[in-house]
């Protein structure tokens, strides 16, 4: 048995698919268990989910389908020190006059946990989500802790990691991932840079992928701006055994976005996505728009920046106001299906096969 074949059957992949993890809600069990009946694999992004949120995901999933599906955490990552008073009151200033023309409430300053707090988050979220038995256990930001390592491979839970260089990947498969997610530059969401600065670490996915695939032992998922089946038999014949895709998953009925969300991608180019920090303190790709302009400049650290925007955010998904909503989409937006009504995921998943066949062909 080939090792691509191989991945795919400790996968239960029938096809060489995997729906991203979306933190956030976009990725709703209805998605993932869809995905999965496909014959592809779905995510639970699960980061901003509570252990007892985790655990309701993973019953609504298994109520829907028998089929396994995999769950993504953040790593662990070094707690930012307390911003200065300034930095706080600066960010504060510049979302206030947000809140405002929402209705809501003059924005508070966001809690900071420190990092034994934060590691015990993590904890509860892992415990949670190995107690959901999933199949993979996916991971973004950095390497886990060897504990945290340990205890998933004690399971018998694949293990994998996210990658923006060569190097990351290295470090990922000398920490014991069983797989390895190469994460080019035309991605949507946040950035899954740890070991340099994300400018240094902006990599097209084509260049990305034969170079890790060359570099590492375990199997590579490619991931950015695969959007058809083209796209996924480019990423096999670069030695990926399989592809990661987001933004095209989007359009899907069962994809939990705003009307206000999926009209703005139903009307982005390609030129329309750009990197900020302005939403949640993590670089992220998304469609731009009037609030990823205004507040750039006086993001506070992740989580912080996240904390402090997440009352816009939800109040502007109700009243349908884009212009105040993180957008996450990748450089391939402009090929998002626009069926009337929207694709069904598993739909999707069988379009894409053909196409992956007839692109091979």
């Amino acid at each position: 048995m080939s090792e691509s074949t191989e991945s795919l059957r400790r996968l239960a992949l029938s096809h060489p698919i995997v729906q991203a993890p979306m933190a956030g809600g976009a990725d709703t069990p209805a998605l993932v268990a869809e995905v999965g009946r496909a014959g592809a694999l779905g995510f639970v992004g699960a980061a901003y989910l509570s252990p007892e949120q985790i655990a309701r995901a993973a019953a609504d999933i298994r109520a829907r389908t028998q089929r396994p599906f995999g769950i993504n955490l953040f790593a662990p990552t070094p707690t930012p020190r307390a911003p200065d008073p300034q930095a706080i009151e600066t960010a504060l200033a510049r979302v206030a006059p947000w809140f405002v023309e929402l209705g809501l409430p003059p924005p508070e300053p966001p809690a900071h946990a420190d990092a034994a707090a934060a590691r015990a988050a993590f904890d509860g979220q892992l415990a949670a989500a190995l107690q959901a038995r999933p199949i993979a256990i996916s991971f973004t930001f950095g390497l886990l802790p060897e504990d945290a390592m340990a205890a998933i491979r004690a399971q018998g839970v694949m293990a994998i990691g996210t990658a923006t260089t060569v190097e990351e990947a290295r470090l990922l498969e000398r920490a014991g991932a069983d797989a390895v997610v190469a994460q080019g530059a035309e991605a949507g969401g946040h950035r899954g840079s740890f070991a340099q600065p994300f400018e240094r670490a902006m990599v097209g996915t084509i260049a990305l992928v034969p170079q890790v695939v060359d570099a590492v032992r375990v199997p590579v998922l490619a991931s950015g701006g695969i959007m058809d089946g083209r796209g996924i038999a480019a990423a096999r014949a670069l030695g990926a055994v399989a592809v990661q895709m987001g933004t095209a998953f989007l359009a899907c009925a069962e994809a939990g976005i705003a009307p206000a969300y999926r009209a703005a991608l139903a009307a982005a180019c390609e030129t329309d996505t750009d990197l900020t920090r302005a939403f949640s303190g993590r670089p992220a790709r998304g469609v731009v728009n009037r609030f990823m302009h205004d507040a750039e400049d006086a993001a506070l650290p992740f989580p912080l920046q996240n904390a402090l925007t997440r009352p816009m955010r939800t109040a502007a998904a109700r009243a349908g106001r884009a212009e105040m909503l993180s957008l996450w989409a990748g450089q391939g937006v402009p090929m998002l299906r626009r069926d009337h009504p929207p694709i069904g995921a598993a739909a999707l998943v069988a379009r894409l096969v053909a196409e992956m066949e007839a692109a091979r062909a």
